[in-house]
């Protein structure tokens, strides 16, 4: 009996086949991972768990590389923040030394991305005043470029850089070779403000460049914000110097003592090109004086009265104008 019953069973097992699949197999999808195999161990090269992190060096350098070089907006303005934490840490952390970090990074002032312009000018805030000055020449050649730029945005923040550039170097940046003719030139180029024009008579022959390229509200806006610049600038180029206090052994000193300037006789201009008048310096403020008064004076009071006219935001800022002209020319201006 139980032999045939299991021999019943065996056949019954041999009948039990698995059942065909007919058509097409269901498609995989395109993520799917094979996971039947089995493994003992898995080999991971090129690994090493260890408690120290990147070399801080490495890692500023390749952060100032991304910040000038990289083609991503959100990169770069990425990599000016790193560079602007490790600048404002205590102490400050520049292992490059700030005159690469300007040779770098001031290409910048006229990116085309704002929140760039904006990390880029919280980054210069933190360098060293005194690192910064013996740059002054090489960071106005940009912020020029910047201020007559086609774009009204960037017109408009390279104006916050020449603020900054006259806070912590104003001495400098009106006294450097071109710093001051040429930089007049900018800020007539922005208001439309011409000295040939203003040789004119009545209002025929001038010009309002950055009103007829804008809207009317946002174009006076920006007009009041370049006024407002120029005094500035104005301000800080007819500042009188300080007296120094009297020293005996002055002349002495003049004669034997050695220069500490990085470049003392620059004013000399013995090993550069030949400067024209836009190009020398103007060391002192009556000199600055004398070639306002010789080429700007009366294109921008004729751009001021014409910028009273219009009244508002404009009008207050050539008023403040006025008061920096009336004070900064109302002595030692000689006119030859």
């Amino acid at each position: 009996m139980g032999s045939s019953t299991k021999k019943k069973k065996e056949k019954k097992k041999d009948f039990q086949k698995p059942k065909l699949k007919v058509g097409k197999a269901k498609p995989k999808a395109s993520n799917f991972t094979d996971t039947s195999f089995r493994s003992k161990t898995i080999v991971v090269h090129q690994q090493s768990i260890s408690a120290d992190g990147p070399d801080p060096v490495e890692q500023f350098k390749h952060n100032l590389s991304v910040a000038s070089t990289s083609r991503s907006d959100t990169h770069r303005r990425d990599a000016l923040a790193y560079l602007t934490s490790r600048l404002s840490a205590k102490p400050p952390f520049n292992p490059v030394g700030t005159s690469t970090i300007l040779t770098k990074l001031l290409p910048l002032v006229s990116d085309s991305s704002s929140p760039v312009r904006s990390q880029l000018l919280e980054l210069f805030r933190k360098l060293p005043a005194a690192e910064v000055r013996p740059h002054v020449e090489k960071a106005l050649m940009y912020i020029r470029a910047g201020m007559t730029h086609l774009s009204s945005d960037i017109r408009n923040d390279t104006l916050n850089v020449l603020d900054w550039l006259l806070d912590v170097a104003g001495d400098e940046t009106v006294s450097c070779p071109g710093g001051w003719l040429k930089t007049l030139n900018s800020f007539g180029a922005m208001l439309g403000w011409s000295p040939a024009l203003a040789q004119t008579t009545g209002s025929k022959g001038w010009t309002s460049a950055s009103k007829a390229t804008l809207g009317a509200t946002k174009g006076g806006q920006a007009q009041a914000r370049q006024v407002r610049a120029l005094a500035k600038f104005l301000e800080v180029g007819f500042r009188p110097e300080q007296p120094k206090p009297h020293d005996p052994q002055a002349y002495w000193d003049n004669l034997y003592r050695l220069p500490r300037g990085s470049n003392p006789f620059a004013y000399l201009n013995l090993f550069g090109l030949a400067r024209d008048e836009e190009g020398e310096m103007y060391p002192d403020r009556e000199s600055r004086q004398l070639a306002f008064q010789k080429r700007w004076a009366g294109a921008v009071a004729k751009g001021m009265e014409e910028a009273k006219k219009d009244g508002g935001a404009v009008g207050r800022a050539a008023s403040a104008l006025d008061q920096v002209l009336k004070a900064g020319m109302s002595y030692d201006a000689k006119v030859s």
